[in-house]
């Protein structure tokens, strides 16, 4: 269910009822009127749309705007403003202030149907995007899965994360590891969709330091060693030349006792994906889990191959690699 706040201060609820009617037929849209003296309490429910009336708020749309922004968590809040003001400069101090959409009177209410859903839909498309590397998340990447086992196409799995990732950031802060996990994001799709590569070639953001690539083209051996070479080579200005030529970084653990971790590395287990071998994309997951964590388990950058013909055979026959 999206939830649209209406901003407008008629009690008698005309205009209110007017939105209501143009969405009436969305079932799943639910449109609530906000007085604005209620912005601080009715906006700790965060609404997915914020629709403000400017001719029904009796205030200064400036004063509105600060008052959602004042609520932290509501800063990312799609603002449409519906203004009787023909004046540009007007519209255009409106834009200014973070404002999505700004329409005029007359409102022509199939232009405020089309735009309220086409907002919906972008929403819905962002939500399911890494905000920081831009790649599609966790429900695309299950769909890809899916419609390629349906239809019986042959893939490798790509399961990608990084190694003592959690002691760099301990170490050098959030801001500097998100520059990692956007270094790892753009040397993964470089790779994978290089032109020239199978255009069916997909790259997912899981969340955090973790990845995922579904590679069709039958070298993905060789993608796992230009990834690996490239982020060994790239990594390094990352660090401190004093943590690098001390070979590992010391990070103070819970009980103020200095430990030392290593530097930051590259994990890939790779799965061979046919529809005779795994039954849904959990077997997938599960394979691709635990060929990462062998992986893992060997020190430095370093690829697996899951080479079982089915899930039965024991997994000391995958095939192993290091760079």
């Amino acid at each position: 269910m999206k939830k649209i706040y209406l901003l407008d201060n008629d009690k008698e609820e005309a205009f209110y009822k007017k939105i209501k009617n143009v969405m009436k037929k969305e079932q799943n849209v639910e449109i609530i009127n906000v007085d604005i003296k209620e912005i601080k309490d009715k906006f700790k429910d965060i609404p997915d749309i914020c629709i403000i009336n400017e001719e029904g708020i009796n205030s200064d749309i400036k004063e509105v705007f600060q008052k959602i922004k004042d609520a932290q968590q509501n800063s990312n809040i799609p603002l449409i403003v519906l203004t009787p003001s023909e004046d540009e400069d007007h519209i255009i101090e409106i834009l200014k202030n973070d404002v999505e959409i700004c329409l005029k009177y007359p409102l022509n209410c199939e232009i405020l149907y089309y735009t309220i859903m086409n907002l919906i839909k972008l929403l819905n498309r962002n939500r399911t995007v890494s905000p920081l590397t831009g790649l599609p998340g966790n429900s695309q990447i299950q769909s890809e899965m899916q419609e390629r086992l349906e239809k019986g196409e042959k893939y490798a799995m790509m399961y990608i994360d990084l190694d003592n990732f959690k002691a760099y950031n301990d170490t050098y802060g959030f801001s500097n590891g998100d520059e990692i996990i956007k270094l790892t994001a753009n040397i993964i799709t470089k790779y994978v969709l290089n032109k020239g590569k199978c255009e069916k070639n997909f790259v997912g953001h899981i969340g955090g330091d973790d990845f995922v690539a579904l590679v069709e083209d039958s070298d993905y051996e060789k993608i796992c060693q230009d990834i690996i070479a490239e982020f060994d080579k790239s990594i390094v200005k990352y660090f401190t030349k004093e943590d690098i030529e001390r070979g590992y970084l010391e990070v103070e653990n819970r009980k103020g006792i200095i430990e030392p971790f290593p530097l930051t590395t590259i994990s890939i287990g790779v799965v061979e994906v046919t529809n005779e071998k795994f039954k849904n994309t959990l077997e997938i997951g599960e394979a691709g889990a635990a060929v990462k964590h062998l992986a893992k388990t060997i020190w430095g950058s370093t690829y697996v191959i899951d080479r079982r013909k089915n899930r039965e055979e024991i997994f000391d026959k995958a095939a192993q690699k290091k760079i």
